[in-house]
């Protein structure tokens, strides 16, 4: 049997695009697993990770780490987030402009450990851009350095809040490698708040759904999103670059593809959002490319 490092119930009020809404949230989650909430926009997930955290203050509930308390509302227990033995990585990184690459490692470790830091440098491919501020880094290297500095506490625990998402893809694949590769080296457990479907497949161990403010399934990815409405769709990730009558040409993955609407699905769009593309994928057309053909 698995040993549960955090066990927590917790409950919220939250605002949500169809008003407001308690989230009423009870999970387990291993010592060293990965775990990710999947779920859309606004039903709560990262809302969720700042309880964890002790950023925002649940209405009821507890939360248990190991054979410690940090949260239980009914005994008026609270430990401050900085007691907290966590790393919290932002959707904004949420880096210092005037420190640099080795500055910011230093800054969030807590014994200094040299050696330790030149490890997360290697890992995160940033032993290079040791003397660079923020301000000189590129959006993957950027998030590259928040992963990195979040790891250099020694956390027990690693937050992350869909760390990725404003990534193109190539770069997003190779992070979710360091991530993954993290994961396991510095023997934190994870907790990912994500809702693409390929980064949640190929990172989780165990997947909580959340929508309408509870965990409406859980269990391995593939057997949640093989067994769902959530899995029987193709999404697609992309940039509107143009609007042009009932045509709608969209970047996906740095191919450019034009899709024929109605209006109505065009009214709230401008240049440059990103958008969620889904497909029916009930008996779709697969056909292998060859190695000479342009994809």
């Amino acid at each position: 049997m698995e040993e549960i490092l955090i066990e927590l119930h917790l409950c919220k009020k939250i605002h949500t695009s169809e008003g407001d809404e308690i989230l009423d949230v009870k999970i387990e989650i291993p010592r060293l697993g990965f775990i990710t909430l999947f779920g859309k926009s606004g039903v709560g997930k990262t809302t969720l990770l700042r309880m964890i955290a002790g950023l925002t203050q649940p209405d009821s509930g507890y939360i248990k780490v190991g054979t410690e308390v940090w949260f239980d509302h009914a005994r008026k227990i609270n430990i401050k987030p900085q007691c907290r033995n966590i790393g919290f990585v932002f959707q904004d990184y949420s880096l210092f402009p005037n420190m640099t690459v080795k500055e910011h490692l230093l800054y969030a470790s807590q014994d200094k450990e040299t050696r330790y830091i030149s490890e997360l440098l290697d890992v995160f491919h940033l032993k290079g851009l040791c003397n660079r501020k923020p301000g000189r880094l590129s959006g993957g290297q950027q998030q590259r350095l928040a992963v990195a500095r979040a790891l250099a506490r020694k956390p027990r625990i690693l937050l992350l809040d869909e760390p990725l998402s404003a990534l193109d893809s190539e770069t997003r694949q190779t992070l979710q490698h360091e991530i993954m590769l993290a994961h396991r080296n510095f023997q934190a457990t994870t907790l990912l708040v994500s809702h693409d479907l390929n980064e949640v497949v190929k990172l989780s161990d165990f997947v909580y759904v959340i929508d309408g403010g509870k965990v409406q399934s859980q269990g391995k990815p593939v057997e949640i999103f093989r067994n769902s409405t959530i899995g029987t769709d193709l999404q697609l990730v992309g940039i509107v670059i143009k609007i042009e009558d009932n045509v709608l040409t969209v970047s996906i993955n740095n191919t450019i593809t034009k899709i024929v609407t109605t209006p109505d699905k065009l009214k709230d769009l401008n240049i440059n959002d990103r958008i969620l593309i889904t497909a029916k994928t009930m008996d779709p057309l697969i056909r292998k490319l060859t190695e000479n053909e342009a994809y």
